[in-house]
Parts: structure tokens; C-alpha cells; sequence
């Protein structure tokens, strides 16, 4: 059994109903009951619903956040974080007005976005919280993560411009098909590095975690554990960075990796 399982939310624990389904509750909390260790490893930010969800896979451990840029304990609020540095939030936001492109920021719990455009505003909705316009100054956390918030075929054009000496990471979300997430860390910042921190954090090889994912910004991760598991509906190149595959996020895929779990190892 492995004693590490570390879950995406877009597309993996949420498919295009925007909330996680019975299926996959009954597979976590049996998961739980066996004694596995279930954290969310996420681009989101720590506010809202997906906060929630952390707290109930395990409300007294550690949860990935922000593309791997913070790793936060659901009962101590403990934050092992990664700052940007001004040089990459300036370049942001200057390709930001260029563009056109939305652009967020984040600390650890917390989301600013100047921009009333209409990606971002469902945005926010997609995270479950209301849209207020806010500015970098009102984040009250070091800044550890932006994103740019852009429609879909912009994709390639927004990662092909993230600032030399920065991460770029892209996602996106059944319940927001037609946007696309691009996540600006620290560089060498990713879900991977924050993985190794959790398992060694836990006196885990990488060898017994597993990586459920769909998209592309789960690729290092699914790389750098000992099983990679891709959903039905993932990106390409996450199915071919892993070592199995389930069923699509709305049939429950998750559900049958948590099932796998059991006797791998």
C-alpha cells in the first residue's frame, strides 16, 4: 500500500461539475480509514473551496498549493513558501498590458486581480469565491506565485513569454473549458520539488508516493514519483509521463487510483 498519494484538483478531483463527487469522497475516506496520507497538489491558491477539500483529505497535514510554490499545513497554517522576485513580477506585468492578458497574484491565501475582464471574474468564480478587484498592495503575504488568466489558444504564446529565470506552468479546468492557467514561480519551482519536501517531510521515498494527474504542469510531478497516474481525460503529455492510467474525472477516475493504491508498493 502507498502511503502518499498526492492528488491534482482541475481535472482530476474536479471534472466539469465543479465539485468533487460521492464516489470520489467514499474512495478519499476509505483511503483515510487504511491510514494513507491524501494531499492536494494544486496550481490553486489556499482560500475558498479548495482549502476546504484540503482540510478534509487531512486536516492536520501538509497540502501543495500554488504550482508547488507553497507547501501549508491544513491545521497549523505553517507555510514553506517560495517568493518571485521583483524582476519576474515586473516583466509580468508589463507583457500583462502588452497583451491584453489577465493577470493575478497570489500569496499563500490569499488572490489579487486588478482586472475586471470577464476571464477574470470567472475565474474567481471557478475557485468559488466572489470577484473584488484588488491590487498587488493588498496581498498581506509575500507573493509566491502570478498567473495569467487567458483564453485557451493563447496558451503557447503566454509560456513562450515568461520571464527568463522563471518557472512557467500551464493548466486548465473542465469546469472553465475555453481558459487556460498559466502559473510564474521562482525557477526550479514546480508540483515536483514540492512533492519531494512533503515526502521527505513524512520519511517517504519518492519511490511510495503516488501522482494523480491530467495536465501539463503534472508532468514533473508524475516523473518524479514512483507512480504516475494519469486521468482519462488528461493532456497527452501527462499520459505519456505516466507509469498507469484510470478512468476520465467524470467517470470517477480518481476513485479507481485510490483504489490501485491499495496494492501498490
Amino acid at each position: 500500500m502507498l502511503p502518499l498519494i498526492c492528488i491534482d484538483v482541475d481535472g482530476t478531483l474536479l471534472g466539469s461539475s465543479g465539485v468533487p463527487t460521492d464516489g470520489v469522497w467514499t474512495a478519499a475516506e476509505a483511503a483515510i480509514a487504511r491510514g494513507q496520507h491524501l494531499a492536494i497538489c494544486t496550481a490553486r491558491v489556499a482560500v475558498g473551496p479548495t482549502w476546504d477539500y484540503a482540510r478534509r483529505l487531512d486536516p492536520a497535514g501538509w497540502h501543495i498549493f500554488h504550482s508547488g510554490a507553497a507547501l501549508i499545513n491544513a491545521e497549523t497554517l505553517e507555510v514553506d513558501g517560495e517568493v518571485v522576485d521583483e524582476a519576474t513580477i515586473t516583466a509580468c506585468e508589463r507583457l500583462a498590458v502588452e497583451h491584453g492578458w489577465v493577470l493575478e497574484y497570489y500569496s499563500a491565501f490569499e488572490i489579487a486581480c486588478p482586472s475586471t475582464e470577464p476571464l477574470a471574474v470567472e475565474h474567481a468564480g471557478l475557485l468559488g469565491l466572489a470577484h473584488q478587484p484588488r491590487s498587488r498592495d493588498d496581498l498581506t503575504g509575500p507573493l509566491v506565485r502570478l498567473q495569467f488568466v487567458v483564453p485557451i489558444e493563447d496558451t503557447d504564446a503566454v509560456l513562450a513569454a515568461v520571464p527568463a529565470g522563471a518557472q512557467g506552468t500551464a493548466a486548465t479546468s473542465p469546469a472553465l473549458d475555453h481558459a487556460a492557467f498559466i502559473s510564474v514561480t521562482k525557477a526550479e519551482v514546480s508540483k515536483a520539488t514540492a512533492i519531494a519536501k512533503l515526502a521527505h517531510r513524512l520519511g517517504f521515498g519518492p519511490e511510495a508516493v503516488m501522482m494523480v494527474g491530467d495536465g501539463q504542469n503534472d508532468v514533473s510531478a508524475m516523473e518524479s514519483v514512483g507512480w504516475g497516474v494519469a486521468m482519462g481525460n488528461a493532456d497527452p503529455t501527462a499520459l505519456a509521463a505516466s507509469r498507469l492510467q484510470v478512468g476520465h474525472v467524470d467517470d470517477d477516475g480518481l476513485a479507481d487510483a485510490l483504489t490501485l493504491s491499495v496494492d501498490l508498493g
